[in-house]
């Protein structure tokens, strides 16, 4: 790691979370202390180019502070295997988009990039509320919904690294158009987009009744993913899950009541993630360190 004030030392990772709404980037010791925290609006318009663009004029401050030990990205998906091309749904400009060997070339370290909600769980594990634990779901709703899961200690990373994708579970059969193709995803039911369309206002103006859908919706797809991988543990993160509160997580609990039924299952414990608005930052550095076993 080159030499900057503030640094202890540690492994430093260059974190980037890229979203559908915002991009962000962070300086992360392995301790988790976060160093020069900043933020954009992802490009609602244009190409892939300018999305790209935008990421560099990001990241680049915080490379002439310090040369770190990796870069670390959460970012949306689906993607291929170990994030050579991405094609986060929610960001059109993005398909099939050589995101690792892009970040790779330009700054000359070496690159992981993983799912965003997958680098979620991986920062929950490492600093959150899943510290010790080895079986466990951890999932984003806000503009898009994703998911990770932890079995044994382990992320489940699946055939092509996909693994994790609760917002794509049906919840509503032959509910809403989902942009994967198919109807009454999750995703297509709770995320921000969703709301916004169907309300016709912010998803933070929505009435109690939709904050109530939201929770029960959620909390039916959760436990079909604890019956499926016999988890007791779930985290929700994301500024719609977290920004409805009690309401959002109370309605969880109750549909989790009425749907985890199974002996293993039943109890199962929904509740926020521990790392609130940091999440997505340490989840990608974790992301990163993991990568250099740090």
């Amino acid at each position: 790691m080159g030499e900057s004030e503030g640094f202890l030392g540690e492994a430093v990772a260059l974190a980037i979370d890229i979203g559908g709404t915002k991009l962000a980037a962070a300086l992360v010791e392995s301790t988790g202390e976060i160093h020069g925290f900043a933020t954009a609006r992802t490009p609602a318009h244009g190409d892939a180019a300018q999305m790209w663009g935008a990421l560099q004029a990001l990241i680049d401050p915080l490379l002439a502070r310090t040369t770190p030990d990796v870069v670390g990205v959460g970012c949306g998906g689906p993607m291929s295997a170990f994030g050579e091309h991405v094609s986060p749904l929610n960001i059109p400009a993005w398909r099939d988009f050589p995101l690792r060997s892009a970040l790779s070339g330009h700054t000359g370290l070496t690159v992981a990039v993983d799912n965003d909600a997958k680098a979620l769980a991986l920062g929950e594990g490492r600093w959150g509320a899943a510290v010790g634990v080895d079986d466990y779901l951890a999932m984003v709703v806000s503009t898009g919904v994703g998911g990770g899961i932890v079995c044994d200690g382990a992320l489940l990373d699946g055939a092509s690294g996909n693994a994790g994708h609760i917002g794509h579970m049906i919840v509503e059969p032959g509910g809403r158009a989902c942009a994967c193709g198919a109807f009454g995803c999750l995703e297509a039911e709770v995320s921000g987009t969703a709301i916004a369309a169907i309300t016709g206002a912010p998803a933070s103006d929505a009435s109690i009744e939709m904050r109530e859908r939201t929770g029960r919706l959620v909390g039916r797809a959760v436990a079909s993913v604890a019956a499926l991988l016999d988890l007791r543990l779930a985290l929700v993160a994301g500024s719609v899950a977290l920004g409805y509160g009690e309401v959002f997580f109370e309605a969880a609990r109750t549909e989790l009541e009425r749907s985890a039924r199974l002996s293993f299952v039943r109890g199962i414990e929904i509740r926020p993630a521990g790392l609130g608005d940091r999440g997505p930052i340490l989840g990608s550095a974790a992301v990163g360190l993991a990568a250099i076993g740090c």
